[in-house]
């Protein structure tokens, strides 16, 4: 229980800083569902989601232990798309920590960068491409980011790539928390799969 306590310590910290829900349950890598439990349990009680925290912070401090989980991520694509006879033209990050990710595999593709602010409502599609990197618009886009919990961040950038006339042909994430192998019918792959049984 501690460390249940320190994570909903933590969370009320990102709270009280103004976070919202998703955006405290994208720091600690947990589920907005988790989050929102530790935010009310004294409130509500009950006993929590199932739910696997993340924490890559050993990787994260430095730039070339980054570039080797990249490395091996962009291998990984490479294989899903040669596999499935598909292309891509760019990458996309999924801000904030698919961001140095992205751009190391985009460098070892050598495909456009492209980086994707999320709505920070749950379920919420509408986020934002980036004007100062390449746009999605009429291409065909591998997304990257770290952690998968739900889904709805990627289903969110897909359907803004949709949006702008553009294609998603692959998405791939540092660790998948899920038994899901695709989203919105694009292909997953994971680095890691991690899920509670």
């Amino acid at each position: 229980m501690k460390d249940v306590n320190a994570i909903a310590k933590r969370a009320l910290e990102y709270k009280e800083k103004g976070l919202s829900e998703k955006e405290i349950a994208d720091e600690l890598h947990l589920s907005p569902e988790t989050v929102t439990w530790l935010l009310t349990r004294g409130v509500k009680g009950g006993e929590p989601p199932k739910d696997v925290k993340i924490g890559w912070r050993s990787i994260g401090v430095y730039g070339n232990r980054i570039g080797f989980m990249a490395a091996a991520m962009a291998d990984i694509a490479l294989e899903e798309m040669e596999k499935r006879q598909i292309d891509a033209d760019g990458v996309i990050g999924v801000a904030i920590n698919g961001i140095p990710l992205a751009a190391l595999i985009s460098e070892e593709l050598g495909k456009e960068l492209m980086i994707y602010r999320p709505s920070q409502e749950r379920h919420g599609k509408g986020g934002a491409f980036s004007s100062n990197y390449a746009s999605p618009q009429g291409k065909k886009a591998l997304i990257v980011d770290d952690v998968l919990s739900t889904g709805d961040t990627i289903k969110g950038a897909i359907s803004d790539v949709h949006e702008l006339g553009g294609t998603v042909v692959l998405a791939v994430v540092l660790v998948n928390k899920t038994a899901q192998d695709e989203l919105a019918g694009v292909p997953l792959r994971a680095l890691i799969r991690a899920r509670s049984i």
